[in-house]
């Protein structure tokens, strides 16, 4: 059997069960259930010390009574991906417990033609998916052994392309019993990003940062593709994840067109690794949301 090890474990997050266990369920008790049960949810994929009290306002809006099935959709930070890859294991490895591969959907969309397989040393060079393995193995331990994940690397898409893997994953989104874990930071600022951008009208770099990240965060939140896109053009924020957010925002598009369901995006939490104040400085954005669908 193929595994893929945890190969940032020890390093971005601790090797230790316990004290995963103690960090994970400290931030999870710290957040509140206001958006829930989540259909999909944004959160980030750094380092734990960084983001994982972020990341938790997302994670706590999921109920796993009901899910079967988890995607996680991350960018790829290491090799140029044209579409989207699945990968060639079975199974994921957590300090927790392991994480069991949806292979016959992987199959499915394999079937596509849309779809390519990771090799083994790209799908564990890549954090922007194993990064949310401990908090999926988290939330959903009452369903240990009882659902199935499905790991999408997602490379630099056009538009078109966002549009065409939005309606392809529709289907999957319409599934109560589907869990999508969408994997983004946001901002990455400062000369070693070759981002610098600065709106000295809202005071100090990290206070521009911010209200150009919510600027984007509210955008989302109306859930129009197209406005996304229009918003990336314009300011050029480096969201890492803006690609399987744009496939999101697509597959919202789609259902919202085939099914008269109503759903809700909301962010509930915002941070930064630390404020920038000086052209020197650099900052990571993080930001966590849920999609309800009703």
């Amino acid at each position: 059997m193929s595994v893929r090890r945890a190969t940032h474990a020890g390093s971005w997050y601790t090797s230790s069960v316990q004290d995963l266990n103690d960090q994970l369920e400290g931030w999870l008790a710290a957040a509140q259930p206001t958006l829930s049960p989540a259909r999909a949810i944004i959160a980030p994929h750094a380092g734990y010390a960084y983001c994982g009290a972020c990341g938790a306002h997302a994670y706590r809006q999921v109920d796993p009574r009901n899910i079967k099935r988890v995607f996680i959709l991350g960018p790829s930070h290491h090799v140029r991906l044209s579409g989207c890859a699945v990968t060639a294991t079975q199974v994921y490895h957590t300090p927790l417990y392991d994480l069991t591969i949806d292979t016959a959907i992987n199959q499915e969309l394999l079937q596509t033609g849309q779809f390519e397989v990771m090799d083994i040393n790209t799908d564990e060079d890549e954090h922007s998916i194993e990064m949310h393995l401990p908090y999926v193995a988290k939330v959903m331990e009452s369903k240990k052994g009882q659902f199935t994940v499905v790991p999408v690397l997602v490379g630099g898409l056009s538009v078109d392309q966002e549009a065409k893997y939005g309606r392809l994953f529709s289907k999957f989104l319409a599934d109560p019993q589907n869990l999508f874990v969408i994997s983004s930071d946001f901002c990455h600022w400062g000369q070693r990003f070759k981002y610098v951008y600065y709106d000295r009208s809202q005071g100090d770099i990290y206070q521009s940062i911010e209200a150009l990240d919510r600027m984007g965060m509210d955008i989302i939140e109306h859930m129009n593709p197209a406005e996304f896109t229009s918003y990336l053009r314009k300011y050029e924020n480096t969201i890492c994840g803006r690609h399987p957010i744009a496939v999101l925002l697509n597959a919202v598009k789609y259902l919202k067109t085939a099914n008269s369901h109503t759903l809700s995006l909301r962010f509930l939490n915002y941070a930064q690794s630390s404020r920038c104040r000086r052209k020197e400085d650099s900052s990571v954005s993080y930001a966590a949301a849920a999609l309800v669908v009703h």
